[in-house]
């Protein structure tokens, strides 16, 4: 079974005040991009990878696969769009096999494990589709109308990626148009009729989207190192 992974790397990280986009900041002089990418070529070396990128990015990705030496890769580049629906719908025509599972991923996402990555690729072969998540720690209130009500932490999840599927389930999935509740894939494929299936993920799969996130990142690195 062929896999593929579409990475999504279209936002201009404008939460991270930075200059350039967040995918592109160094940790510890290797950029968040190519950390995520490596997680993937680490789970399975002929992986195929599709990189939906800001069109103004596209050669400065190009000089990164250059520099880090993944040019004998199998890394496919397209443009990002407007929405992270519009960027993996940019990716999904890359994929000619309907019959592969494709995993799609964050960009800023450099600390996902190699075993959330295969439970993911693994779950989706069997059951059509897999979205990893974690348990919620804190505390939570609903707010409605200015009024707020405490929730039951243990009805609720937080949901990571990859979020892996079956090609030709996805692909038709991504043939409606955009609406704004399709705030990941997942909500995109239960638009269609289809169930989720939710596995566990790993508490260090962290997005990177403020400088915040990026002290924690220096401590997980320092971590595995």
């Amino acid at each position: 079974m062929q896999q593929y992974v579409i990475i999504v790397a279209g936002g201009i990280g404008s939460r991270m005040k930075s200059d350039r986009p967040k995918q592109f900041i160094e940790i510890n002089g290797v950029p968040i991009i190519i950390r995520t990418i490596r997680c993937f070529l680490n789970y399975n070396q002929n992986i195929k990878i599709i990189i939906s990128v800001h069109k103004n990015y596209k050669a400065h990705l190009e000089g990164l696969i250059e520099k880090f030496e993944l040019k004998n890769k199998d890394i496919a580049i397209t443009f990002g769009g407007e929405t992270r629906f519009d960027s993996v719908k940019n990716g999904l025509p890359l994929i000619n096999d309907n019959t592969a599972v494709v995993g799609i991923h964050d960009s800023a996402r450099p600390f996902v494990s190699l075993e959330t990555i295969k439970n993911c690729y693994e779950t989706a072969l069997l059951k059509g589709n897999a979205v990893p998540c974690i348990s919620i720690n804190e505390s939570m209130r609903k707010i409605s109308n200015n009024v707020n009500n405490s929730v039951n932490r243990n009805e609720f999840k937080i949901v990571q990626t990859p979020q892996c599927f079956l090609v030709e389930k996805i692909k038709k999935a991504f043939e409606q148009n955009y609406m704004s509740v399709f705030t990941d894939d997942a909500a995109v494929f239960e638009s269609i009729g289809e169930n989720i299936v939710l596995i566990e993920g790993n508490e260090e799969n962290i997005k990177i989207t403020s400088p915040f996130d990026l002290l924690i990142a220096g401590a997980l690195l320092a971590q595995q190192n």
